[in-house]
């Protein structure tokens, strides 16, 4: 415990050099392209010990053990263990530490498939595989655990989780992230670090993918969102495709890194391409030059994967998800009619709404079952914040588990039985919390009872280490028809709560005109004057004109240009209502009302492949089928969709998670049509098409999502796996006469084999053409070794692949 706590003692203070890259050593010492590293630490040990001893003597404080990719998933068929693996690891990095009092850190890294609702790995199984890693390094004495190379932040949720329930040590967090301020997966910088903030992380920052110059915007951006020390251990620049080699020598190396110094970061060290001689270099020229940083004032924020929501005007939450007094819903979850449930959260974000109530409490169905599935789904179709909405702790803590991003809790309440089952689950898993102004003897009449309640929550709250920022005070309305008398003092609360503590505060706005006529009317007027006091979070139904009618006209009303601006755009085509109406109705705005089902079947399956609603897409297409033939579907109505979902994402508007789950979709619907196809005996697709992974590679996310798009596009693909050898994959294009080929590769060790393989295929197949694809390679280098086109991401996969076959 006292070397833990040293440790992080030394990351608050700053100046904590980390090694480089380990690969790169490997591979100059002859590892073959293929092997997995961490077979070396039982086969070579001395090439792994001679690595850290390098990195240990040039002034690395911390050495990663050659353990990144060692999870039983990973390591599955390479004859050892992974506990095996990770054990001679973490013992020869602890070895060399030794040698000039270095720590040694557990090194964890992608598994290398996606989670859902992207994937087909489950959050449960790949915390599973993670756990298994923590426990297997922390019993060979690993002295911190270091998660790295994350694009997914919900894979980095589940191995940070593992980290903090299998183990005491120290957690360092760091994720790859891409020139645009995005990782692979649409996770921005903001809520990277709000997420891991919350869940404990004791450093946070980036490595891979980009060098230390590119990495400085997002250095900058980090520091405005964390106070913990932030991590960055940049690749040498970018690499020659031609060579493999990273461009970056160690001066110019160590110049970019004290420019990241200086913005902020205080743990560094070396990724991609950097030797030990990097990394002296990086200890020779920093002493002088961090940068103690002031802690940031982080604003009151939620987010998901790819949006931040910060609380600095009043925000819509949807409160559609809820089953309570609807039928259909009802029949939708005891059903598992999940499209039911999901299309209600897109026609909410539609309609404007910021954030998303999620409440399935249901009797006769397993509320914690059904919340981790809808949250897992939800977040496949929407990109909002949730909030999660239970009595039962079980159900609030599997949520708040699915969920990749913050979100808030709703609620706790000033009975000492509710702050202690639920405020440590909101500390846990870094989320927001809503306080209901009750306790065990209700709800008060007045104001100062309710003021009395927060201030008992807010200090609960404090003591549990839930910051004042994350704490949303609801001072409950009461409907007018029972207790009229008391929506004065609702609104008089909500002007003492904002005044002595602080806090934001929420409130359900219809609660107000239940058992009234007129019941839109009186919930606009309500809404209205609670803005008025300071109503930060009302939550309502967001297809309602005249509610979002008087939030925008509040906006306008109390903000500055930019809300000027948004309400000119918003209304500037409208039309009255009616003669008399004082309040303009927008005209063609997508934002006031909900998208609602199509009744035309294939706009119906044009939205669901859009919207990633795979059983309505399923659905749709079935009734098509009875009227208008397979291949006029699939032009008609469901290639179009997937290319506007492809245009969305090519313009940075839409996310790989999108593109995947709309992907999908249009799979649920191409499996009715082949089921067709299969009956009548109708020929149909386009292809076939070879897809590979070449040789000495092992990375496959990248070519797995390519067939999927390319299936959804009616192409054959013969898909023939990750490590392909260039003789198998023209076998494969001779048997089936493809007159295309797709190759990837991530790695640039592997390029040769990539040119080696359109070669053979220029020599022995000239008729097929070739496409290529991976991180690693440019539009020029394709070219150079002979590829008919390049592709750098599945879309454009699609249009090079159309292109070349005309």
């Amino acid at each position: 415990m006292e070397e833990q706590n040293c440790l992080q003692a030394r990351l608050r203070r700053g100046g904590v050099i980390l090694d480089g890259a380990m690969g790169t050593l490997l591979q100059a010492k002859g590892m073959s392209p293929g092997t997995l590293p961490e077979t070396l630490n039982l086969l070579r040990p001395d090439w792994v010990a001679q690595a850290h001893s390098a990195y240990a003597r040039a002034g690395a404080d911390i050495l990663y053990a050659n353990t990144f990719g060692a999870s039983p998933l990973k390591t599955a068929g390479c004859g050892h263990d992974a506990r095996e693996l990770i054990a001679a690891g973490v013992s020869i990095a602890r070895t060399c530490a030794a040698e000039t009092g270095a720590l040694t850190a557990l090194d964890i890294g992608p598994l290398g498939q996606l989670l859902e609702p992207a994937g087909t790995l489950s959050f449960d199984e790949a915390y599973a595989q993670f756990a298994e890693m923590v426990r297997a390094g922390v019993g060979a004495g690993a002295e911190l655990v270091v998660i790295e190379t994350m694009t997914d932040l919900a894979e980095m949720r589940a191995a940070l989780l593992a980290a903090k329930e299998n183990c005491s040590l120290p957690v360092i967090c760091t994720m790859s992230f891409e020139a645009s301020g995005r990782t692979f997966t649409g996770c921005t910088v903001a809520s990277m670090a709000l997420t891991l903030s919350g869940l404990g992380a004791d450093a946070i920052g980036f490595n891979c993918s980009l060098g230390p110059q590119l990495l400085l915007p997002l250095v900058e951006e980090l520091a405005r969102w964390t106070a913990l020390p932030i991590v960055v251990k940049p690749n040498a620049g970018l690499p020659d495709p031609a060579t493999g080699t990273y461009h970056l020598a160690p001066q110019d190396f160590s110049a970019g890194m004290a420019a990241l110094a200086q913005a902020g970061a205080s743990v560094l060290g070396g990724c991609c391409g950097t030797t030990p001689e990097h990394i002296a270099a990086l200890r020779a020229s920093l002493p002088d030059s961090f940068l103690r940083r002031t802690a940031p004032d982080i604003p009151p924020a939620v987010c998901s994967t790819s949006r931040t929501v910060v609380l600095d005007r009043p925000r819509v939450i949807g409160e559609r998800i809820n089953p309570t007094g609807k039928k259909r819903f009802q029949e939708a979850l005891r059903a598992r009619d999940l499209d039911y449930v999901l299309a209600q959260g897109i026609a909410q974000a539609d309609a404007g709404a910021e954030l998303l109530d999620v409440n399935v409490g249901l009797p006769g169905i397993n509320e914690s079952a059904v919340m981790q599935q809808v949250v897992t789904a939800l977040q496949g179709v929407c990109d909002l914040p949730l909030q999660i909405d239970s009595s039962n702790p079980e159900a609030l803590e599997s949520g708040l588990r699915a969920f990749a991003g913050k979100a808030i809790v709703n609620s706790v309440n000033g009975e000492d039985a509710s702050l202690e089952r639920v405020l440590p689950l909101v500390k846990k898993y870094g989320a927001a919390v809503v306080g209901l102004t009750l306790d065990e003897h209700g709800i008060p009449d007045t104001a100062e009872g309710r003021l009395s309640i927060a201030r008992k929550i807010v200090s609960a709250a404090e003591r549990y280490g839930i910051p004042r920022r994350d704490v949303y005070i609801d001072c409950l309305v009461m409907a007018a028809s029972a207790a009229q008398a008391l929506a004065p003092e609702t609104l008089r609360a909500i002007r003492l709560v904002k005044a002595e503590l602080g806090v934001k505060t929420v409130l359900g706005v219809s609660n107000i005109s239940f058992g009234l006529p007129c019941r839109e009317q009186v919930n606009q007027h309500f809404l209205t004057l609670a803005l008025g006091v300071g109503l930060d979070l009302p939550i309502l139904n967001p297809a309602s004109a005249a509610m979002m009618d008087a939030l925008h006209t509040h906006a306008l009303l109390t903000g500055g240009p930019q809300e000027l601006r948004a309400f000119v755009e918003r209304y500037q085509n409208a039309v009255p209502a009616a003669a008399s109406s004082a309040v303009p109705v927008p005209v063609q705005n997508a934002a006031a009302q909900p998208a609602a089902v199509p009744a035309e079947p294939g706009e119906a399956l044009e939205q669901a492949i859009s919207t990633g609603l795979c059983e309505s897409a399923a659905r749709y297409a079935a009734q098509l089928l009875e009227s208008m033939d397979s291949m006029g579907l699939v032009e008609r109505h469901v290639i179009p969709p997937l290319d506007r979902v492809g245009e969305g994402f090519e313009a940075g508007r839409l996310f790989l998670p999108q593109l995947i789950q709309a992907a999908q979709a249009a799979q649920a619907a191409f499996a009715v049509i082949r089921k067709r196809l299969s009956a009548t005996g109708s020929p149909g697709g386009k292809g076939p098409l070879v897809l590979a992974t070449v040789k000495g590679d092992v990375h496959d996310i990248g070519k797995n999502i390519v067939k999927l798009m390319l299936e959804n596009h009616g192409w054959t693909v013969i898909d023939l796996g990750r490590d392909v050898p260039p003789n198998r994959i023209l076998e494969a294009v001779l048997k089936n006469g493809a007159p295309l080929a797709g190759l990837s590769a991530l790695m640039t060790t592997t390029l040769p084999a990539m040119a080696e393989t359109i070669a053979l295929l220029h020599q022995e197949a000239p008729g097929c053409r070739i496409i290529v694809g991976g991180a690693v390679l440019t539009a020029e280098y394709a070219a150079q070794i002979g590829a008919d086109g390049y592709s750098k991401n599945a879309q454009e996969a699609v249009e090079t692949a159309e292109r070349l076959l005309g």
